[in-house]
């Protein structure tokens, strides 16, 4: 992330929740997970029930390091929203297409020994553009890889965030009474999101279904640096709590978690410094690229261990930690070559928050 602003924690939440992500597709899709499964029943199901919440911690990190970057203490900096968000689709996108070709290579490489329905089909042009343009789900058309919707929603709360709060800068400027709106803003749609939006699954092809958590994290930042830090933060907690009581979500009992957190750690320098070791450290890093390139590597994966060991679950839960193993060093090689290399280095010369995967 290419900001001066940074909180090791983050780095541990990102590296613990990756995991979590790449462990949650592994027991989603099969047919390890369906082979070993007599194994270790509870732990499949757990990952396949629960693996995808830490999705969460992507969201409310991400709106906490954005508020950090363009608006703190709530006074907007950014004066070329257009120039930003095409600079952060770039840095989205061009890894997204990177993977998007392993992952079309490596569905035609196990297609005749997985016959599975999470294996792609060769992709049709309106299905591949919309791949490319990150519209899969707004266009209704299947994605090419796990987790391209993730990729999707980010840019599109970015784009809405950014947008907001060049507006409400523009309006500061004219009239400096009204630099309060962009708190009062960001908090009346993250409250409209959490206590009526998030609740419907029809929103969740769109970012406004996630800007609770989004939302979260940009004013956990914003109460951090508050006089009455602790008091802010309170508040922000009683209004998890109270979008909790209409109507439970433990998804975004986690997203309040992760809030109270960061902002803790943004306020208590014991807390925010604290060291998390390298290990954490560079998962955290390279966690976009293990997020984008694990699933295809995982179809590699499956199809060796199911064409070996069709009927071991014990040789299939093996098979699985390899599927982890494998999906960390190959993100370990995405980020050296492709995410962090002169391509991607070269249209990050402008300073501008990385994404928080």
């Amino acid at each position: 992330m290419q900001t001066n602003f940074r909180i090791p924690c983050i780095d541990a939440l990102k590296a613990v929740a990756c995991l979590f992500i790449v462990s949650h597709h592994l027991a989603f899709y099969g047919p390890m997970s369906n082979i070993a499964h007599p194994l270790i029943p509870n732990l499949i199901d757990w990952l396949y029930q629960n693996g995808r919440l830490a999705v969460q911690v992507f969201f409310v990190a991400s709106g906490f390091l954005v508020a950090a970057k363009f608006a703190p203490d709530g006074i907007v900096l950014l004066r070329r929203p257009v120039s930003l968000i095409k600079q952060r689709f770039l840095r989205l996108a061009i890894p997204v297409w990177f993977a998007l070709i392993v992952a079309i290579i490596c569905a035609a490489l196990v297609s005749r020994t997985l016959t599975h329905y999470e294996v792609p089909a060769l992709p049709t042009i309106p299905q591949l553009l919309a791949n490319i343009f990150l519209l899969q789900d707004l266009a209704h058309e299947e994605a090419l890889s796990a987790g391209l919707w993730y990729v999707a929603i980010d840019f599109q709360l970015f784009t809405f965030t950014v947008l907001l709060l060049w507006a409400c800068g523009m309006a500061a400027q004219r009239h400096a009474k009204l630099v309060i709106l962009a708190p009062l803003l960001v908090l009346s749609v993250s409250v409209f999101a959490l206590f009526i939006v998030n609740r419907y699954e029809a929103w969740n092809n769109t970012g406004l279904y996630f800007f609770g958590s989004y939302g979260a994290g940009i004013l956990a930042y914003w109460a951090s640096k508050r006089p009455a830090a602790l008091m802010w933060l309170g508040l922000l907690v009683m209004m998890i709590i109270a979008a909790m009581l209409v109507e439970f979500r433990i998804r975004i009992v986690l997203a309040g978690s992760i809030m109270l957190l960061l902002g803790l750690a943004s306020r208590y320098p014991s807390i925010g410094t604290r060291p998390v070791g390298p290990t954490l450290s560079y998962l955290g890093r390279i966690s976009y690229s293990i997020f984008l390139i694990h699933y295809p590597l995982c179809l590699l994966v499956n199809a060796i261990f199911f064409a070996y060991f069709p009927q071991s679950a014990s040789m299939n839960v093996l098979g699985m930690l390899t599927g982890v193993g494998v999906s960390v060093a190959g993100g370990g090689l995405f980020f050296k070559y492709i995410e962090n290399g002169l391509l991607i280095r070269s249209i990050g010369t402008m300073p501008l928050a990385r994404t928080a995967y």
